[in-house]
């Protein structure tokens, strides 16, 4: 198994879509990158994210890189929907340097590649979010999201 952490805006949106992703066996609601080590207070700089632990041997980096491009608007920077500020921001996380790699090389196959605000860096603070984010979609479904409901069915 391995870990990405995708950041694409409100991470409620982003865990019940990623959990239907072919592959993924396991999602996580939390923060990456900021400079705190617990939940208290604002973000401190953490960008709201999914840990996503998936199955190398049926999906690969390039293909959840696909599959976030459907879900985010990749040129806004720090929004995502009505949401707004840093901890919306966009990004792909790891401590592995191969998915960094793959990440980038995603992006920079594409045409539009100057325009995309989706940062990739290396994960260097992880905070699991607390309970009441975990799986938010699946016990409040009508709530807000910022991914149309279309995409959201993808995979279902």
């Amino acid at each position: 198994m391995e870990t990405l952490y995708i950041a694409g805006g409100c991470l409620w949106g982003v865990q019940a879509f990623m959990k239907t992703v072919p592959g993924v066996v396991l999602t996580e609601a939390g923060r990456a990158n900021g400079t705190s080590d617990t939940l208290d207070g604002e973000y401190d700089g953490y960008a709201e994210c999914v840990k996503v632990t998936f199955d190398a041997e049926v999906t690969s980096v390039h293909n959840i890189m696909e599959d976030f491009f459907l879900i985010i608007d990749p040129y806004s920077l720090n929004q995502q929907g009505i949401d707004i500020g840093e901890k919306y921001r966009t990004g792909v996380y790891s401590e592995d340097p191969k998915h960094l790699e793959q990440a980038e090389a995603f992006i920079n196959k594409r045409i539009d590649k100057d325009k995309i605000m989706v940062e990739v860096q290396p994960l260097t603070n992880y905070i699991r979010s607390a309970d009441e984010h975990q799986d938010y979609l699946d016990r409040y479904p009508n709530d807000y999201c910022h991914i149309p409901h279309d995409v959201m069915r993808k995979y279902k």
